[in-house]
């Protein structure tokens, strides 16, 4: 545990106070030394500031400045020396270098005057003496400085790194949030839907139509297994967090959208797909963007397209970007009873494919198609921007 500097400081001055008492007692003659009440108050006026010399560091140098002309006056010892290094060091360290150069400036001028008043043979060697403390105390004080300057430095870099770290943390948990939260709606959104549909129609036709029945619920059975996959991976991705250990399932890509088209067919909606260009070779990011785009939009056509509506898929890949549209025609009842979520794109879904389309430097426009039904056209560039 770390002392208080204070409590350093009024050891230190408790030091200088008994050594120049006992140097005073030592070297002065029996019949030349001043009364006690004399020589203690002068030593205690100038010792006892050095304890606050942390807290007020000029008023402490100045009092000990003013108080040392009168104890060298006294001929009280050399204490009067040492506070005033001990001062001048605290303003270099403390303070700056402006300020303990006018207080050496101050030093020198009453030195001078004190010198001019009462010279004397050996007073030379005063000033050699009081030149070579004063340059010793100049130069540890720059060096102290520099140190004390160094480590504030490296200690507010240090928490300036801790700051970004933990903003970068929180930025890279929220990102990854919003990923999995977007992955988890495409994989349940799309999933219920289709098994949601395929529940009702085998509902209605288990008399009728056994064989029709019996296709759906094995499209039920497909898509939930697959459902199932996805999740697991997700929550695997969650549970591990250094990744060791977990199933490698393959990320759906633009390249098995005639996969999904067909889950689509299978669940009642007939759906056209046409690709200008090859999907293969796409960025991974692109390429899966590419497919929740187009799996969300087929997913809403399932949900509120109704009864009898047609969906058209067409994706083109120029040079710089992949062009994605999903139409439909919206035959049926169902976009008139739910006219808000279509006519206001602000759900989950929508927002999920607007932000795969920002994170990609892309576009995203949704609404309703001009000759009726709906429309979804997402602009994917290729290459990310350096």
């Amino acid at each position: 545990m770390r002392a208080h500097p204070m409590a350093g400081d009024t050891l230190l001055a408790a030091l200088l106070l008994l050594f120049d008492l006992l140097l005073l007692i030592a070297a002065a003659p029996a019949s030349s030394m001043k009364p006690w009440y004399v020589a203690v108050p002068v030593d205690l006026a100038m010792t006892v500031p050095i304890v606050f010399r942390r807290r007020s560091p000029m008023i402490v140098a100045y009092v000990v400045l003013a108080v040392s002309v009168v104890h060298s006056s006294l001929h009280l010892g050399s204490a009067s020396l040492t506070a005033s290094a001990i001062s001048l060091y605290t303003l270099i360290v403390y303070v700056g270098r402006k300020q303990a150069g006018l207080y050496l400036g101050a030093q020198v001028i009453c030195t001078g005057v004190q010198l001019a008043l009462g010279w004397e043979a050996g007073n030379w060697v005063i000033v050699i003496i009081a030149a070579l403390v004063g340059a010793f105390t100049w130069v540890l004080g720059e060096f102290v400085g520099a140190r004390r300057a160094y480590h504030a430095e490296v200690e507010a870099r240090l928490h300036l790194l801790e700051t970004e770290r933990d903003q970068a943390s929180r930025i890279a948990v929220a990102q990854e949030r919003g990923r999995i939260a977007r992955e988890l709606h495409d994989v349940v959104a799309h999933a219920v839907s289709v098994i949601v549909v395929q529940a009702d129609g085998a509902s209605y036709a288990v008399r009728s139509n056994p064989e029709l029945a019996e296709r759906a619920v094995q499209t039920i059975s497909n898509t939930g297994r697959e459902a199932l996959a996805e999740l697991r991976r997700l929550l695997e991705v969650l549970r591990n967090e250094d990744g060791a250990g977990v199933p490698r399932i393959p990320q759906p890509d633009a390249e098995s959208l005639a996969e999904l088209v067909e889950r689509v067919r299978q669940a009642g909606v007939p759906v056209r797909l046409e690709i200008e260009g090859t999907l293969a070779g796409l960025p991974a990011g692109v390429s899966l963007g590419v497919y929740r785009i187009v799996q969300e939009s087929l997913t809403n056509t399932l949900k509120h397209a109704g009864r009898g509506a047609r969906a058209d898929v067409r994706i083109e890949r120029g040079e710089e970007l992949v062009d994605v549209v999903v139409t439909d025609d919206g035959a049926g009842k169902a976009r008139e009873l739910v006219p808000a979520e279509r006519q206001l794109p602000g759900g989950n879904g929508v927002i999920g494919m607007r932000e795969r389309a920002n994170v990609y430097g892309g576009s995203l426009d949704v609404g309703p198609a001009p000759g009726g039904g709906w429309r979804v056209h997402a602009r994917l560039p290729i290459r990310l921007a350096q």
